[in-house]
């Protein structure tokens, strides 16, 4: 089978990040088939060995690397059940997307390279060490866990990265914050008088937090609580029942909708709210939608807004890019997304990420957003802690792909360091002197339903990575 052949394959399997036994056993199953060394731990993370092809014994082995779950997202009108219905692919021209999902290249492109690698007879190449990793895209954590003592290469191509022609070496560490803040309950003399309304945020461009991050795109959630936050200014807002973004903390949110409790809001107030709250995105968020309607009157408790250090929180709170890299044009050093927010039992809770190329600046942002949450009565979970990857002057597995890509194409690859959590870093600590680039094909709007792989890229890496083995 070629390597689009086997994405198909993957596609059909749900694998949202934390849902991934079913696509684990799908490659012990292969393993088991071709009678390949393999490993599965208790996490799913899954390893699959192919000894060298016959006069290869004595070359260096490589570890070919990513991860096996995705950022499952659908459309709000589009029917399915991301945890046990697999994705509908579609091509158009070059094309290949998935009808109203995610489409889960980010990162099956690598499993699909790695498993057609390992599945063909014809190709000649050194011992290859198949590493697949579970939750990449909630903090690395199948990374984290990961036992590597069957390996016995100290170079590795890392397929996880969505610009052809781009080879990085180097990216941010980053941790993740849940912010808890519990509200009061508001006693029914309180409800009398006042209106139920829902806020919808919607048709924003949304995006990668580490990738995107820099591209001056709103975020759902900061633009909701300004609005609840100005509502509240206006001494209009009375209590919160319901506030829900955001698809994972490592994502730009797209939506977000609430539902409060208020004083009559004037439509011409709205308006000017909602002027205000997307002026500095009107040249980005062209599609963006924000509506006012009065909801349903329900049974379902209301909790206090108006005397809560909640709204002042929360709109102190940084987001997006903190600082800029003195080290290298245009990269971004340290920033925070905020990625998901809720409200159940009582309380409201943030999910944000932080990136920073200099832990540092990771723990001091931690340590400003903890010690104003707690001046509020917030609490927090910190957790998902990963390391960064630090540059390696030397590396020739860097320069013979440099070598390659400009024999292959006529022009040098773009050397850069990214702004997003690789697992490189992660795993750079569990081998020593790991010699190691990240590369892939054209993969555009991924964490988004809007997700596209370029299918002559994709070839065209398929052939390079090819010709580095050989």
């Amino acid at each position: 089978m070629n390597y689009i052949e086997f994405f198909e394959e993957l596609s059909k399997i749900p694998r949202g990040s934390g849902n991934t036994k079913a696509v684990s056993d799908y490659l012990v199953e292969f393993a088991k088939e071709r009678n390949l060394e393999h490993y599965q731990d208790e996490y799913n993370n899954v390893v699959i060995i192919k000894e060298a092809t016959k006069g290869r014994e004595n070359d260096d082995p490589v570890i070919i690397q990513g991860h096996m779950d995705i950022v499952a997202v659908h459309d709000e009108d589009y029917d399915i059940d991301m945890t046990r219905e697999g994705l509908t692919l579609c091509r158009e021209g070059d094309f290949l997307f998935a009808k109203g999902t995610s489409l889960g290249a980010d990162d099956g492109i690598a499993v699909a390279y790695g498993l057609a690698l390992l599945d063909s007879d014809e190709l000649s190449l050194p011992r290859l060490e198949l590493v697949v990793t579970v939750d990449e895209e909630i903090g690395m954590l199948g990374a984290t866990q990961l036992d590597l003592s069957m390996c016995k290469a100290h170079k590795m191509l890392n397929i996880d990265s969505e610009e052809e022609g781009f080879f990085l070496v180097s990216c941010a560490g980053g941790t993740r914050i849940d912010v808890f803040f519990p509200m009061e309950e508001l006693a029914e003399q309180e409800v009398e008088g006042t209106k139920a309304y829902t806020i919808n945020i919607s048709g924003l461009v949304g995006g990668h937090s580490g990738t995107e991050i820099n591209k001056g795109r709103a975020n759902a959630i900061v633009l909701m609580n300004k609005i609840i936050s100005k509502l509240n200014d206006s001494h209009l807002v009375e209590g919160i029942r319901e506030i829900k973004g955001g698809t994972a903390d490592n994502a730009i949110p797209a939506e977000c909708k609430a539902e409060i409790l208020c004083k009559t809001i004037e439509p011409e107030l709205f308006d000017i709210i909602k002027f205000e709250a997307l002026e500095n995105f009107m040249g980005v968020e062209k599609n963006a939608s924000i509506t006012l309607t009065e909801a349903e009157a329900s049974d379902k408790k209301w909790y206090s807004l108006k005397d809560s250090g909640y709204c002042s929180f929360v709109t102190g709170l940084p987001n997006g890019v903190m600082a800029m890299s003195k080290n290298i044009e245009d990269l971004v050093e340290t920033s925070l997304n905020h990625g998901l927010i809720s409200f159940e039992n009582g309380e409201v809770e943030i999910g944000i990420s932080i990136r920073s190329s200099i832990d540092e600046k990771k723990e001091e942002l931690v340590y400003a957003i903890t010690d104003k949450g707690f001046s509020y009565g917030a609490h927090f979970n910190v957790h998902g802690d990963y390391p960064g990857w630090a540059y390696r002057e030397d590396s020739p597995l860097r320069d013979r792909m440099v070598s390659i890509y400009e024999e292959m194409y006529g022009e040098k690859p773009v050397i850069m360091a990214l702004h997003a959590g690789l697992e490189c870093g992660v795993l750079a600590k569990k081998i020593d002197d790991l010699d190691c680039v990240s590369f892939g094909p054209w993969i555009y709007d991924i964490h988004t339903t809007r997700e596209k792989l370029s299918i002559s890229s994709a070839d065209r890496v398929w052939n390079f990575i090819v010709k580095v083995l050989s």
